[in-house]
């Protein structure tokens, strides 16, 4: 696999929710509240998980166990739109506590947990950066 355009627009999408997903989570649990941050890169990191689960759709792997060259971290995909129509929803009926904990978990899965995927030997990535970039394996 090659870097592509697209894999390069899902890449920077999903550094850019890696970097702004934590202000935006740490900006409402800290002592002094800046709803003004919150909402700025709360919006932010929701379009750019928007932007990276869609571009996820057009990126397909045949090398790796696959149907159609969906492999199973694409599975992540419905779970990442899910949880963030899932969260407006809980918001849009004010349940802050709920809206919450479904964006941590958004968060986790989305942005931790796929990004570990990611950087496994054999993912394009993972041998970009353990081959390539670190010469280790």
């Amino acid at each position: 696999m090659q870097m592509t355009p697209i894999i390069a627009v899902h890449m920077t999408a999903a550094l850019g929710a890696l970097v702004t997903g934590p202000v935006a989570l740490w900006s409402r649990m800290s002592r002094h509240k800046r709803p003004r941050l919150h909402r700025a890169f709360g919006y932010a990191w929701v379009t750019l998980m928007v932007l990276t689960a869609v571009s996820a759709l057009f990126i397909r792997d045949f090398r790796l166990p696959n149907l159609a060259g969906y492999t199973p971290i694409h599975l992540l995909i419905p779970f990442t739109l899910g949880g963030l129509f899932f969260a407006f929803q809980r918001l849009l009926a004010g349940d802050i506590k709920r809206h919450r904990q479904i964006m941590q978990q958004t968060y986790a899965g989305a942005c931790v947990v796929a990004g570990g995927f990611t950087l496994l030997p054999g993912r394009y990535l993972g041998d970009l950066v353990w081959k390539q970039w670190l010469g280790l394996l």
